[in-house]
């Protein structure tokens, strides 16, 4: 991983019935390339371009991201067929190069 460590991402991951609710807080700037600074002066695009999350190894669920996502992203998505003990883990890439990977334990909620 270059750049970022994974102390930018915060996770959750519950077991509620039999449906486990996967929340992911992610800290990034997710410019655009079209804001300016103070200066006039456009600021360079930074933006995360794919997201995956896998249970266990598994992929399964993986984003291609833009501009139009805000800063700092929110991302919830639920997982059938998880158990508590199993391991998800979410990983993220940006157009700089950069990329940032946390994993987390299924609880039970």
């Amino acid at each position: 991983m270059a750049g970022l460590s994974a102390d930018n991402m915060k996770m959750r991951a519950q077991l509620k019935g039999d449906v486990v609710e996967v929340k992911v807080l992610m800290s990034h700037p997710m410019e655009t390339g079209r804001r300016k600074n103070d200066f006039d002066q456009l600021i360079p695009a930074h933006f995360v371009q794919l997201l995956t999350a896998t249970l266990n190894g598994k992929t399964v669920l993986e984003a291609q991201w833009g501009t139009g996502i805000s800063k700092n992203p929110y991302l919830t998505f639920r997982l059938k067929g998880a158990k508590v003990g199993d391991v998800v883990e979410v990983t993220w890439h940006d157009n700089l190069g950069e990329s940032a990977a946390q994993s987390i334990v299924v609880t039970q909620a």
